[in-house]
């Protein structure tokens, strides 16, 4: 089986296994999804969440985050790593949205992208999720390990794995497949003893035998749930 007759076989058996799959991060707007996803960097969606709901409430828009005290801000963000720059990242991109975009956050890759501290990544987590906008592919470190065990890639670098994607995956599929991949990452195919006993896909993975031949598969009594519930 070639990779695209594969990708074409788990963009129909995926979607049955993770029918709501979707991002974890907490939004409402453009502006709250930009953040969230800056937040996310080297830290859990869970935690995100915990640390959003009181920053939205204090900063509604673009200018109030621009407007920020470092201090407060860094205070509020610290529990997610990182909350230095991520302070710095946050706020500058923010200054660029109120004096380049009228406060709006943009709705392009080119200008997204443009945005200080807004790489290729959380561009496409903000097109793909807050505008519908299938743009490219969300690579973080599950999509990465999944398509090296899927065989879809042989690259290292997030955006040489997005390209490689981008090739074999139909463009109205990219945003889910990176929801897709993200999902079965962390509920069935773990960095450390994936669950190939249980995979609903293990048919059209090249890995799983090996993995399973060389005894690093995780034999599960309880299977875990591929479903969660949405956000409202």
């Amino acid at each position: 089986m070639t990779n695209r007759e594969r990708v074409d076989q788990l963009v129909k058996a995926l979607p049955k296994v993770y029918r709501d799959a979707h991002c974890e991060l907490d939004f409402r707007t453009p502006l709250e999804l930009l953040v969230a996803t800056i937040l996310s960097a080297q830290c859990t969606d869970k935690r995100v969440n915990q640390v959003t709901p009181a920053l939205f409430a204090k900063y509604r828009t673009a200018k109030d985050y621009a407007a920020a005290r470092t201090e407060t801000l860094e205070g509020m963000i610290r529990s997610t790593g990182f909350f230095r720059s991520k302070t710095k990242s946050i706020r500058a991109a923010a200054a660029a949205i109120v004096a380049e975009h009228a406060g709006r956050v943009p709705d392009t890759m080119e200008k997204l992208h443009g945005l200080p501290g807004v790489g290729r990544k959380t561009a496409n987590v903000v097109l793909g999720n807050a505008f519908g906008k299938d743009e490219g592919i969300v690579v973080d470190t599950h999509v990465a390990r999944l398509s090296h065990r899927l065989r879809l890639t042989r690259q290292t670098d997030p955006e040489k794995i997005e390209q490689d994607l981008m090739k074999l995956v139909p463009r109205q599929h990219w945003t889910k497949w990176s929801h897709w991949l993200i999902w079965h990452g962390r509920r069935r195919c773990f960095a450390r003893k994936p669950d190939c006993h249980h995979c609903e896909i293990f048919s059209l993975c090249p890995s799983g035998k090996i993995f399973v031949r060389s005894g690093e598969a995780r034999p599960q009594e309880v299977v875990e749930p591929v479903t969660s519930k949405r956000r409202p």
